[in-house]
């Protein structure tokens, strides 16, 4: 059985880093990703819009991380290189150890 939990945080890690590897392990080929700009990305889609965001030197301080069946709540304060940041709340859905959807609802930024 796969551990939902800890594949999630090191989903976040791997996209502070840069471990495109990892993300392709882990997205099922039909992922869809939301968030309130790009509603029902596929997974090309994801690697288009989101993937150039990662490894530029933000840290990802995970505040929750909650498993209800499937399903992974994460809460997360982002800080990017120049200070800036805010917090997110994403909801990931896996089917055994692959993430088939991700829902992104923005917080607020400091």
């Amino acid at each position: 059985m796969a551990d939902h939990r800890e594949i999630a945080r090191r989903l976040y890690e791997a996209f502070s880093e840069g471990d495109r590897d990892f993300f392709e392990r882990h997205l099922a080929d039909d992922l869809v990703f939301s968030s309130p700009p790009d509603p029902r990305l596929d997974r090309a889609g994801f690697f288009e819009v989101c993937w150039p965001g990662a490894g530029r030197g933000q840290k990802i301080d995970i505040q929750r991380l909650i498993e209800s069946g499937d399903e992974v709540v994460v809460t997360y304060e982002l800080t990017r290189p120049d200070g800036s940041g805010g917090w997110n709340t994403e909801v990931l859905t896996f089917d055994g150890d692959k993430l088939v959807k991700m829902e992104v609802y923005f917080g607020w930024d400091r």
